[in-house]
């Protein structure tokens, strides 16, 4: 039997925690922290393999233990904002996932943790493993593992300063660990093991700024160790076994300043020098990354190449010349985001076999590169996971069921479709569009339709917006769509595209006509403020692949085409009818008058009816199916029911049929969130006091006004979920068996379906039945928004919508992740 749900897409995107939250191991698989998870992400095959769950707060750097043969690794240790170090084992079995991975959390800390590195001191794994940990209470920690007990050796101060990173290796010929640490003094501190203690050994200046990466690299008998620094400099330093000769003579030949240090354990002499001091970034460095080792006839080798990431938007691959040994930028290997509102980078890495480079761009979004496979010296930017880097507050499918748009507290809405290849049967999802890059944290959204939707944000206005041309056809090459389903008549008169003009909020369309051949720039005409920042950015891009992130940031953005003004606060819920006519809206309100629900036509886009009855903030609307009815659940614990009265020429009118008061509610908190069955015959409530309960019947051919209040009552018992339900959702197709699937989101990330059917006149608990309760790995690690799921059956981008089999739900949570479920209908 098929599982009965399967995890189809995960959207997520790196913590902006600064360097050292992405690590890329040598299996293939690149870890990241993502909120509180440390994901493992195939760039290989485009999906996320795995979640890993055991912090308590946000993950700030990950790192895969490197294995000395080059194998690929079974370890991986984690620091987060709980103050912990997690040290993750796979048991070599299955994959990586939480069934095969055991945590050790490693705890002493007292401070968030910011930077961790590990070694293994000898070729076999399972023997020793030395942990380095820095964190913000001024010290850095070293913790030894033997066998599965993992233990804090010893505790470095730093006084009141900070250390930024930290790496450990061993020194040329010997087992003796040499550990480096980068901090906030501009100097870098070396710490040796002699007699079981790490001591401090040297001291290296050079550095004008906060020093942002460490990292150590062995080439034959030589140690090399890279260093970058907010004072935009790359320093590269040598340590050597230095030979016990006679004291060389006195000549005026300029030398190189030798720093030099014995080791007492083993009698040897070493000697440090400065090697080189690579200028070329404007701006902070923030990570420094050697191109791993690899192995070749029987031997480790170790490419003389490093890659940096700093905050000028530039990520820059160094490497010496073949003649001079003079390290040189290489020709052209400056790859970066240009435009848009960026800043810069984190973090920069090359893959494991050095032919792709991975980069952290300061808002979490991942870049990905690949070397072309004719001319080296070219990059070309590939597809890569993108997602929210803050809550998101909801979701939502288009009409049609063929993709997802999702708003968030990173002020943008972001839509994710199917990728169907030409030649491949596998299909993943991926972000091909970010229609609004706002200035206010987003809120809400519904779809007007199949290319229109509205969504409300932190302001007083609902902004509607419709998908231009260059979008439709982008989407047609990407989901395998033919452009006669998609377009209507009137895509002649859409508009290419839409750009944001400078310091505004409003996307502006971008007609054909715009576009105009920019003129030949000679110096005089560039020199004047206008012309170096042009009016349009948007370029239209016939797209085959989902786009990088530099084209989602200026090039899919959504015209606006309307504004609706008429609440007094923040927006808060959306909602529009079935048919497409009618927008529901509500705002924060602590008083009445603001929490009057407002209605707008779709057609002529003017304010309705106002519909006042609560007392708080409504959280939630919803139309019922038919469209005869509107649901609103509010703050102020109670429900009311609206419902269609006959349509005047400006558009259908609503009045209260029913609703709850101090006496017949049952939810004692804040009701969250709402829905209804697909029949509109009940609806459904889910409160902060852990309980759901379907209501009804809503019949249509009550038309006295005084039977429908008293015909709505409980027709369920009141399910208890265990924690605050946050979220609700009904499917529009049932079961085989003809029960209505529900899906239940908490506070605490938890996502379980039940299934529910009426047996008789009175409500009984055997009514209810728990189908599918989500395992930590697979749902959300903070408050799930919101559920949704899609109207009809089978899998976006699979064409299987006649079997009936599967169903998709998707789902997002305020762990800054967007997931998308297939659920097994006959399993349920």
């Amino acid at each position: 039997m098929a599982a009965p749900v399967s995890v189809c897409h995960v959207a997520c995107c790196a913590n902006r925690a600064g360097g050292g939250a992405v690590s890329w191991g040598r299996g293939g698989l690149l870890a990241f922290g993502s909120c509180r998870d440390v994901v493992l992400y195939e760039p290989a095959v485009r999906r996320v393999a795995a979640a890993l769950r055991g912090h308590a707060g946000r993950v700030n750097c990950v790192r895969w233990v490197r294995r000395r043969g080059g194998a690929s690794e079974t370890e991986l240790v984690s620091g987060g904002s709980d103050k912990q170090v997690i040290l993750w084992e796979w048991n070599e079995t299955g994959t990586w996932n939480n069934q095969h991975v055991k945590s050790i959390p490693l705890k002493g800390h007292s401070e968030a943790v910011c930077a961790v590195d590990a070694a293994y001191q000898s070729d076999k794994p399972d023997l020793n493993l030395l942990i380095a940990s820095a964190a913000s209470d001024s010290t850095v920690r070293i913790w030894s593992r033997h066998g599965s007990e993992a233990k804090c050796i010893e505790i470095l101060q730093f006084g009141n300063g900070f250390v930024m990173d930290v790496c450990l290796s061993f020194l040329p010929g010997s087992n003796v660990p040499i550990l480096a640490c980068g901090g906030d003094d501009c100097k870098i501190h070396l710490f040796i093991q002699q007699n079981g203690q790490f001591q401090k050994t040297l001291i290296l200046p050079g550095h004008e700024d906060w020093i942002r990466g460490v990292e150590w690299a062995v080439f034959g008998e030589d140690l090399f160790l890279a260093s970058c620094a907010q004072d935009c400099l790359i320093r590269i330093w040598k340590a050597c076994i230095k030979s016990k000769q006679l004291p060389e003579t006195e000549d005026d030949s300029i030398r190189l300043k030798e720093t030099v240090f014995t080791v007492k354990d083993t009698d040897t002499t070493y000697a440090i020098t400065l090697e080189s001091v690579l200028a070329g970034h404007e701006n902070w460095v923030y990570a420094v990354h050697w191109q791993p080792s690899f192995c070749k006839d029987g031997s480790m080798r170790q490419p003389m190449r490093i890659v940096s990431a700093s905050m000028d938007k530039t990520v820059i691959i160094w490497e010496p010349d073949k003649e001079s040994g003079v390290w040189l930028e290489q020709a052209s290997v400056r790859v970066g985001e240009v435009g848009g509102n960026t800043l810069g980078f984190f973090d920069g890495q090359f893959s494991p076999d050095g032919s792709m480079i991975i980069a952290h761009a300061f808002h979490g979004a991942l870049h990905l590169w690949k070397q072309a496979a004719i001319n080296k010296k070219e990059w070309t930017p590939e597809v890569v996971i993108s997602g929210h880097f803050n809550s998101v507050e909801d979701i939502k499918w288009d009409p049609e069921g063929e993709f997802v748009i999702s708003v968030g507290s990173d002020q943008t809405t972001r839509l994710f479709a199917p990728w169907k290849r030409k030649q491949e049967t596998e299909v993943t999802w991926h972000e091909i569009a970010r229609p609004q890059v706002h200035g206010y944290d987003m809120r809400c959204l519904a779809m007007i339709g199949r290319f229109q939707f509205v969504s409300g944000a932190d302001e007083k206005v609902l902004r509607v917006f419709r998908a231009p041309k260059n979008f439709i056809e982008n989407f047609s090459n990407i989901t395998g769509i033919p452009m006669e389903k998609l377009c209507s008549h009137q895509s002649s008169d859409l508009p290419e595209g839409a750009t944001v003009p400078a310091l505004g909020l409003s996307n502006k369309a971008v007609f054909e006509g715009d576009m105009s051949v920019q003129p030949t720039v000679d110096e005089e005409t560039f020199n004047t403020i206008s012309n170096q920042y042009p009016e349009i950015y948007f370029q239209p891009l016939i797209l085959t692949e989902p786009p990088p992130e530099d084209h989602l940031l200026q090039n899919t953005l959504w015209p606006e085409i309307q504004k609706l003004y008429g609440h007094g606060y923040e927006i808060f819920c959306v909602a529009c009818n079935n048919s497409n006519t009618v927008i529901a809206s509500a705002c924060k309100a602590s008083k009445k008058e603001h929490a009057a629900i407002i209605l707008w036509s779709t057609t002529s886009w003017k304010k309705l009816q106002s519909l006042p009855f609560h007392n708080l903030t409504v959280t939630q609307l919803a139309f019922s199916p038919n469209d005869e009815f509107l649901l609103a659940v509010s703050r102020d614990r109670n429900w009311s029911l609206w419902r269609k009265q006959d349509s005047a020429e400006s558009g259908p009118v609503f009045s209260c049929c029913a609703h709850t008061d101090k006496n017949t509610a049952v939810h004692s908190r804040i009701i969250w969130t709402c829905d209804w069955t697909p029949d509109s015959k009940y609806f459904i409530t889910g409160s902060r006091d852990k309980k759901v309960i379907i209501w009804g019947q809503c019949d249509v051919s009550v038309t006295a006004e005084g039977n429908m209040l008293d015909s709505i009552k409980p027709c369920s018992t009141v399910l208890d979920a265990g924690d605050s339900v946050t979220a609700v959702g009904v499917s529009r197709v049932l079961t085989p068996s003809g029960r209505y699937i529900i899906a239940v989101g908490l506070e605490n990330g938890k996502i379980i379906l039940y299934t529910w059917k009426q047996s008789g006149q009175d409500p009984t608990p055997a009514d209810w039945t728990t189908s599918v309760e989500m395992d930590d790995s697979r749902s959300h690690a903070l408050a799930v928004k919101r559920l949704c799921w899609r109207r009809h059956a089978g899998r976006a981008g699979h064409n299987d919508q006649n079997s009936g089999e599967w169903l998709q739900l998707a789902t997002c949570g305020a762990d800054h992740c967007v997931k998308i479920f297939s659920v097994n209908r006959s399993a349920l």
